[in-house]
Order: C-alpha cells, then structure tokens, then sequence
C-alpha cells in the first residue's frame, strides 16, 4: 500500500456503537466501514436499529457510547465538518407540491446560500445528472412517485455532498418507480463517484448495493457483497413442509443432512439440497405438503444467521406498541 492509499479514511466508520431509549437497547456495539465511492445497504426488518444508525450517522442524534466518523471526522467532535460533507434524503417528502421543481430546488439553493448565476449553473447541472432537466417547470404534484424522489435527490446533491444518506429511498413507490429511483442512484455514483448509504427492509433493493450491512436487534449479522453472502450458503435451497415434521427430520439426520427449522419449515441449505426431492418424494409421499428448491436469497442469509425470518421479524415489530418498536 502506497502513502497516499495509506491516508485515505473510510467514508463512515462505526466503532462499538451502542444506543438506548430508556430501556430498549436499539443498537449494541456495533461496528461497520463503509469506503468511499460505495453504494452501500443498511438492511433490516423494522425495528432492527437501522434508522437509529442513520440518526448517528447525520448527526441528528447524539453517540451515547463508541464512535461514528465520517471521512476521518468525528460527528462528536467535528459536527460542522461532518455536516458539510453529508447530502441527506429523508423517507419523509420534503417538497412542496404546489411549487415547480424549479422552485423547490431553488428554495434548497437559498439555503445553502447559492444565488445569482452559480445558483442557475449548479441547477442546471444537477437537474441533467439527476434526469429532470425537462421537468423543471412541472407542477411537484403532477410528478410521479419516482420523478418526485429524483427532485428529493436533486435537492441532496445540490452542494456536492461526499456522502449521501437515503432513509428508506422507494418508501411509498411501485415497483417501476423504485426501478427509477435506483438508476438515478447508480448515476449519480458512476458521474460524480459520490458514496451512498440507504437504509432499507426491501431484499430486493438491498441487492443492487455494492455491499449490504443485515441487521438485527441492533447488531449486524451479515456484511459483504450480497453476491458473496448468497454464495456462502451453497448453491440450492431445499424448503420442506410436512405433517411429520419430526420424522423427516430425524430421516434427514440419518442421512447426514443438517437440517433447520424455521416457521414450522424445514430446510437444508448446500449442494445436496437438489439430490433430497426424489428421496424425500419417495419416502414421505403424502406426508410432504410442498417442496421447494431455489437459489439462496438474502432472506435466506438472514434466516441462517438469525433463524428467523425475515418478514415475521418484521410483521412482528410492525405489530408492537410504538413505544417500544423505536429504531
């Protein structure tokens, strides 16, 4: 490694972070790195401290023990600093739909104290990057869900943050919104080779990151690559149910398979998964309500490393008294 390589700070560094609200611990010494340039995914179902590690992050809360930095600079120590290199986009809109998107922006502008022709300039760039440059006389209102977060970005970038956070990114969109929404990220990376960090419960948006960070109960149990974390698992998995759950998995045993059951499911996780079907078909018959077989995802990642799933995990903290569901 060359000096200046040497010299180069993480974009975020989290060092045994923990945090309480009163007596729920909402994150417990965790520590992640994040490098510059990356596109990277807090993943975790509702509940799991993601939010929290984002309030952390922005400054927006203070670090009641361990160390959150930002490009070498503390959000402790050094909270100006920090704050002028963060781009933020909340889950929660920040447009006014009765303006233009000429005049939301314009209005951000104001705050960061850009006028005049450097003002006119900045716009013009950031609404070209961003793909809204002939959208800038529409109505917010009369913009779709995905155009609508694309001017929310433009507003993020206007002062050429080094890291953007995203809380949540396609809250609210359809499916060809997030699509959108995802693209203006990518480009925005690739153009301007800005970091980005998103939080998320949506596997299928935590799998386009870069890297992925899968949280739970306030500490992370997976970071990699989602590629990598799906890999880790093998290659096939086997889900099983059964009204002798008992018996095939003791049959199961037998044979050598290391089985996990989860929601009253079974299931084998490796190469072996594809040679069980005909075996367990013909040994259970009418025993065996279903079989299924497919690539891991990154439920399954989540399922190995919590036994949970996913989605139950988050049905359930969406369920709790809000009091106690604080992330």
């Amino acid at each position: 490694m060359n000096s200046n390589q040497a010299t180069i700070s993480p974009a975020v560094e989290v060092d045994a972070v923990s945090h309480r609200y009163g007596a729920h611990e909402a994150l417990r010494g965790l520590s992640l790195s994040i490098e510059p340039g990356e596109v990277f995914a807090l993943l975790g179902p509702n509940g799991s401290g993601k939010t929290t590690l984002f309030r952390l992050i922005s400054t927006l809360a203070r670090v009641q023990s361990g160390r959150v930095s930002v490009f070498g600079n503390s959000v402790a120590t050094a909270t100006a600093q920090v704050r002028r290199s963060l781009g933020i986009v909340f889950q929660s809109p920040s447009l006014d739909g009765k303006l233009t998107v000429l005049e939301n922006i314009r209005c951000q502008a104001a705050l960061y104290g850009l006028t005049g022709s450097a003002m006119s300039t900045r716009i013009d760039e950031v609404a070209s990057q961003i793909g809204i440059a002939d959208r800038l006389q529409s109505k917010v209102e009369d913009l779709s869900g995905g155009l609508k977060r694309r001017v929310e970005l433009a507003k993020g970038i206007l002062h050429r943050p080094r890291l953007l956070l995203m809380d949540e990114p396609s809250t609210g969109l359809d499916p060809a919104s997030r699509l959108d929404v995802w693209h203006a990220i990518k480009e925005l990376q690739q153009v301007s080779g800005v970091t980005v960090l998103f939080t998320t419960h949506l596997l299928e948006e935590a799998d386009k990151a870069d890297r992925i960070a899968i949280l739970h109960q306030g500490s992370t149990v997976a970071v990699g690559r989602p590629r990598d974390l799906r890999q880790e698992l093998g290659e096939q998995v086997l889900t099983i149910s059964s009204s002798a759950q008992n018996i095939v998995l003791a049959w199961l045993v037998e044979k050598g398979v290391q089985a996990q059951t989860v929601d009253e499911q079974i299931r084998v996780v490796g190469a072996q998964a594809v040679n069980l079907v005909a075996p367990l078909a013909t040994e259970f018959g009418a025993q065996i309500q279903s079989i299924t077989l497919g690539q891991p995802s990154l439920e399954d990642v989540f399922i190995a490393r919590t036994g949970h799933r996913f989605w139950l995990v988050e049905n359930r903290n969406n369920s709790e008294p809000k009091k106690r569901s604080r992330r």
